[in-house]
């Protein structure tokens, strides 16, 4: 595995290897701490693409003034083990001044209008323009053929998907479904925030929305109480609920009667640690809102 700290250098080896062998290539941006779910995204790329990209970096930009940027685990040692054993082919881990070489105050941003505004993106309002900034960035750099994202995140998937239609970046962007512990509990860096005490609590948060999916595809159509339900269920255990929303899968909207594609996503917080989980599904008969 060939590793890259510098832009123009990474630039320059991937403009050769493109004139040499016109191969499809495929790139997987992640923050780093890397597990299993991030390892399912490059096995996807592996199989799928001649080269396939990594990107470690921490992007300032998507996280807001109160959050975690400077305590966001770091293991770059650990997660160059894990990507060379997963054969990933070339690794871009650059420092902060690589990527943004002056403030990022004064940095050029990108906003996806609509999609970024609601759900993380109205608790965040800063995260959403920061991932669409570093992923346009990342794209124009490396110009992968194939683009891999976890679907535990939806919402950003949805956004990166729709930053990549309305600039014309010409990337195909793949989703890979949630990897989960065996109690449910979707897999994320930040879980390891968790006390063990709270590990014991926090797959409720994918029991619940297993739970109302249920009674979806059984014939309740009742989803307003089935979103309070799911908040209060949540509330009144270790849970502080950010939101429990039922809407059209394919771009967040409120279900309209003929919708078919539903998805209930949820974000919550455990004493200071945020989880986010969805369940998708497909029900055939009509909707009655």
């Amino acid at each position: 595995m060939k590793i890259f700290n510098n832009k123009l250098e990474l630039k320059a080896f991937l403009k050769k290897y493109k004139n040499n062998d016109v191969l499809k290539v495929g790139f997987v941006p992640t923050m780093g701490n890397l597990h299993q779910g991030h390892m399912q995204l490059i096995e996807a790329a592996r199989a799928q693409n001649d080269l396939v990209v990594c990107s470690v970096f921490i992007n300032p930009l998507q996280f807001e003034a109160h959050e975690d940027l400077d305590t966001y685990p770091r293991t770059l040692d650990e997660d160059i083990i894990k990507l060379s054993a997963s054969k990933c082919d070339i690794l871009y881990a650059p420092p902060e001044i690589d990527l943004y070489s002056e403030s990022t105050d004064s940095q050029t941003t990108v906003h996806v209008s609509g999609l970024s505004e609601g759900f993380c993106g109205k608790s965040r309002p800063q995260h959403f323009e920061g991932v669409a900034t570093i992923v346009s960035k990342l794209f124009n750099l490396i110009r992968p053929d194939t683009a891999y994202f976890g679907l535990k995140d939806y919402q950003q998937f949805l956004v990166v998907k729709k930053l990549n239609l309305d600039l014309e970046l010409g990337v195909e962007i793949v989703g890979i479904e949630i990897f989960r512990e065996n109690n449910g509990l979707a897999l994320s860096s930040r879980n390891k925030y968790l006390t063990e005490v709270e590990i014991k609590s926090a797959p409720l948060l994918f029991q619940t929305l297993k739970k109302l999916s249920g009674e979806i595809l059984e014939g309740n159509r009742n989803y307003c109480e089935i979103e309070k339900r799911g908040s209060e269920l949540l509330a009144n255990t270790d849970f502080t609920v950010d939101y429990f929303a039922i809407r059209n899968a394919l771009d967040l909207k409120p279900l309209a009667k003929d919708d078919s594609e539903i998805i209930i996503l949820a974000a919550a917080t455990i004493n200071k640690t945020r989880l986010i989980d969805n369940v998708r599904f497909s029900i055939s008969e009509n909707l009655s809102v």
